[in-house]
């Protein structure tokens, strides 16, 4: 059994306790939270588990393997800090740290302690989004032109960070698994509405090599709850609409073919000449849980040494991408270099 210590128990720290808890291969020995109301709801669901204020009791234990950090983003330097100088495996909620720096000095801390660190970019762990990345892998779309990524709600407000480091943070790590890059540079602009400072919607276009743009829309100030990509290729094209659990993935099997006309005809047949309309595949894509899935692949990283998907180096390329949606937002949406 692998003994976990989660840090925070509060809008998603639940979630975490209840998989490690309840798994086969895992057991929650510590939850921190410094509100009492909180750790009461521990001790009353789960009366085995020791509770505490502050994390110190828990990295000390030596029984502790593995600590889960579900705290707010500015927290997660010093706490993952304090773990792995503790000798513990490290899950910490995305993002790893609110600067490159932090999280480049977690990723060495972790490679010098030899520890796993894992950090909680749970669509990773979406098997449709598993399923394009073999799609894309195989070359089935052929070369991607594009990807649209909108991720919209009306909430959870969050207090800390914006829009983009909230939300399309996770769009931005599913499009660096995808491409198996970083992009190079971002246009960003933003509107905050609500918290001054922090944009409540963010409409960001990053470039990646190979000329692939990736658009995304993010918000919480939004009257529907969307999640739906569009991936463009040159051979065929693909939506995922994360909404729809049955059939989230739907294959187009359309392009512009590479017949040209040698002469300019300014007729509707001429243009349909240019473009192939064939079939639509529906794949059958099992539904799980992602949160789950993350879980699960923390503790194989532990006991199997299985490569992270989503490891701290993944988390540190979303970051720098990060700083450099908000540089240009503060620029006026002027393109920024993603510095490395």
């Amino acid at each position: 059994m692998i003994r976990v210590a989660v840090i925070g128990a509060g809008q998603w720290g639940p979630n975490l306790i209840r998989n490690f808890a309840t798994g086969e291969r895992s057991e929650v020995a510590w939850v921190v939270d410094r509100d009492p109301a909180r750790l009461a709801q521990v001790s009353q669901r789960f009366p085995s588990i020791q509770v505490a204020p502050e994390a110190d009791p828990a990295l000390s234990d030596p029984k502790v393997d593995a600590v889960v950090i579900a705290t707010p983003s500015s927290t997660h330097h010093a706490l993952g800090r304090a773990a792995l100088a503790a000798g513990k495996h490290v899950l910490v909620e995305k993002p790893i740290a609110t600067t490159s720096a932090h999280a480049e000095e977690l990723c060495a801390l972790a490679e010098q302690k030899q520890r796993v660190l894992v950090v909680g970019h749970v669509f990773l762990h979406n098997t449709a989004v598993q399923r394009v990345k073999a799609y894309l892998n195989e070359g089935h779309l052929g070369r991607v032109h594009y990807i649209s990524m909108v991720r919209t709600n009306l909430g959870p407000i969050r207090g800390d960070v914006d829009a983009a480091w909230d939300l399309a943070a996770h769009d931005l790590s599913v499009a660096n698994h995808w491409l198996s890059a970083e992009p190079l540079s971002v246009n960003a602009v933003g509107g905050a509405w609500i918290n001054p400072g922090l944009a409540d919607a963010v409409f960001l276009t990053f470039r990646y090599p190979n000329d692939v743009l990736l658009n995304v829309h993010a918000s919480w100030l939004n009257p529907r709850k969307d999640r739906m990509v569009t991936v463009v290729g040159d051979r065929r094209m693909l939506t995922f609409d994360d909404m729809a659990s049955l059939e989230p993935l739907r294959i187009y099997d359309k392009h512009v073919t590479d017949e040209r006309r040698q002469s300019y005809v300014d007729t509707y047949a001429s243009f349909r000449n240019q473009v192939r309309e064939g079939d639509i595949l529906i794949p059958k894509v099992s539904v799980g849980e992602p949160l789950r899935a993350e879980c699960e692949h923390f503790l194989d990283c532990i006991s199997k040494g299985t490569p992270p998907i989503g490891g701290g180096r993944e988390a540190a390329a979303v970051v720098r991408a990060l700083e450099a949606v908000s540089r240009s937002m503060k620029n006026g949406g002027r393109e920024e270099a993603v510095l490395r």
